[in-house]
């Protein structure tokens, strides 16, 4: 099972730039049509939050025109940038999510890996939030099926990257999530978007990694006292790849058309 991972496009109304700085709609087109060039192609997509820059209508018709050409299904969890209700009017074929307050979902059927989306973003606030409800809907999500292959998908990381300004808004409590997904061994990854760079650690018992944004590229400041900033990096996404012999094997995608290929010697 390939599962194609993006996250952080931060789409804004046609004809304007994300921070003033690059064009996000051209670099989403340009991510869709790297997935869509991928062979073989990936059973199913899943989108880690901040679709969006500001949570607008003009914004969510906009994207959902980028995202039109994407051949697969697509599973999407919102970020802090994103208006829930904005985005469920947006997409209204998306009835996967729990209920009309809070896009969790679980979705797994025949597929060998199930796929649990958990919405942890707190509204109008750039930090998620392990609360009780989010964590005993994980808890029972999991109990379901506690030994099939799982990947959980969330905005905001509950660890500390070492970026401080970044680290400002990870997910809070994030111990109640560490809690929960150490009972459940199955768990293959949990993957997160929000850093706008491709990170990995151990959380919980099992891996977790954070997705590139398809934009802009938080600045790799490891300083405490590090002012906060962003740099025009080579986007890229990332493809998870299921096999029954070895688990979940991660892949660092770049976006774009290169050089190649040529004969390995």
């Amino acid at each position: 099972m390939l599962i194609a991972h993006i996250s952080d496009t931060h789409v804004r109304p046609r004809g304007q730039l994300y921070q003033g700085v690059v064009d996000s709609n051209a670099m989403l087109a340009a991510a869709v049509d790297t997935i869509n060039a991928l062979d073989p192609p990936p059973d199913l997509i899943v989108f880690s939050g901040d679709l969006v820059d500001e949570g607008r209508p003009e914004e969510y018709a906009m994207a959902r025109e980028l995202l039109q050409p994407l051949r697969q299904k697509l599973l999407m969890i919102p970020g802090n940038h994103d208006h829930r209700q904005n985005l469920r009017d947006a997409f209204p074929e998306h009835d996967y999510f729990i209920n009309d307050q809070d896009c969790s979902f679980v979705y797994s059927g025949s597929a060998p890996v199930r796929i649990i989306g958990l919405d942890i973003s707190v509204p109008d606030q750039h930090h998620g939030d392990m609360t009780d409800t989010a964590t005993q809907w994980l808890d029972r999500t999991l109990a379901l099926e506690p030994d099939k292959p799982t990947l959980i998908m969330m905005h905001q990381p509950p660890f500390s990257s070492g970026i401080p300004y970044i680290d400002a808004y990870r997910c809070e409590r994030g111990e109640r999530l560490a809690e929960v997904v150490c009972r459940y061994p199955a768990i293959e990854r949990i993957v997160c978007g929000h850093i706008h760079r491709f990170m990995q650690l151990r959380f919980g018992g099992t891996l977790m990694c954070t997705a590139p944004s398809t934009t802009t590229a938080i600045a790799l400041r490891l300083h405490p006292e590090a002012a906060d900033a962003s740099y025009v990096e080579p986007p890229a996404l990332l493809l998870h790849h299921w096999k029954a012999d070895t688990g979940l094997i991660t892949h660092w995608v770049p976006i774009g058309r290169f050089e190649g290929p040529f004969d390995f010697a």
